[in-house]
């Protein structure tokens, strides 16, 4: 009697739903970022379609953006169909469960559409407490960068760190320029102050890229105002993850500061 009454426990037990975890999340958002990211590679170097202007004549979108958003959010909505999303070209979903998919599915168009090979797809999911798991994805390099709150941050399995330089002026530092050209006087006249200051400075032009590479110690820390949260939402929880720290950059527009922990102040007040 014992025996069957044990039997039909662990029967009850393998038919219950299995819990999701942050890790099964962050499986789904790499198996989305790769599927996307296998769409972009076989076009790029191609000829562009459907390329249209955004924000300004420099803001560009094409139908390989499109179509890399409609991969990722036919896949997780797919299994997360209660999740919220919000997407670079427009894809947004309300959602009840209290969490949200941040993507960009294309981090990096210019370099894309002129063939330079410095761009990824970024994903990004956030819960009440806030970031919660982050994959970029870099197909040209085949680099996949993965973390999760708590779990640390890895590429291509393996974990990452950032760097710890003993001063801000031996430190490698990234930033961005925005697309409007006022903004982009602004940035260049901080740009003669900062230089003097660091080892030397690095414009990849995908922040999702610069913010992995300080994460796995590449760049020493990173600077920019004006993006969006899809820009930055997976690239943070990597560098927390890996052991750097974040600021926000106040006033208009916002901005973010990400370093290790020694010198993210110093780079915070050479750039506020």
């Amino acid at each position: 009697m014992g025996g069957g009454r044990r039997a039909a426990r662990d029967r009850r037990r393998r038919s219950r739903p299995r819990a999701l975890t942050l890790l099964d999340d962050l499986a789904l958002a790499e198996r989305a970022a790769r599927a996307a990211g296998e769409l972009l590679l076989e076009r790029f170097g191609g000829p562009a379609r459907g390329l249209e202007r955004k924000s300004s004549r420099t803001d560009m979108v094409s139908d390989a953006d499109r179509d890399a958003e409609a991969a990722i959010e036919e896949i997780l909505l797919g299994e997360r169909p209660d999740d919220a999303l919000v997407a670079e070209e427009g894809a947004h979903r309300e959602g009840g469960s209290g969490r949200r998919w941040v993507v960009d599915p294309l981090d990096g168009t210019t370099n894309f559409l002129y063939g330079l090979p410095a761009w990824a797809v970024s994903i990004a999911l956030e819960d009440e407490v806030g970031g919660a798991a982050g994959v970029v994805h870099d197909p040209v390099r085949g680099e996949t960068f993965t973390a999760a709150r708590g779990l640390g941050a890895r590429l291509n399995g393996e974990p990452i760190r950032v760097s710890e330089p003993e001063k801000l002026g031996s430190a490698l530092v990234a930033t961005g320029f925005g697309y409007d050209a006022e903004r982009r006087r602004t940035q260049a006249e901080l740009l003669v102050a900062v230089l003097p200051h660091v080892r030397d400075i690095r414009r990849a032009g995908a922040a999702a890229l610069d913010l992995c590479w300080v994460a796995a110690g590449r760049l020493d820390g990173y600077y920019e105002r004006g993006l969006k949260p899809w820009d930055w939402a997976a690239g943070s929880i990597l560098v927390t993850e890996a052991g750097g720290a974040l600021r926000d950059l106040k006033g208009e527009p916002a901005g973010l500061v990400a370093a290790g922990t020694g010198i993210v102040e110093d780079l915070l007040a050479l750039v506020e």
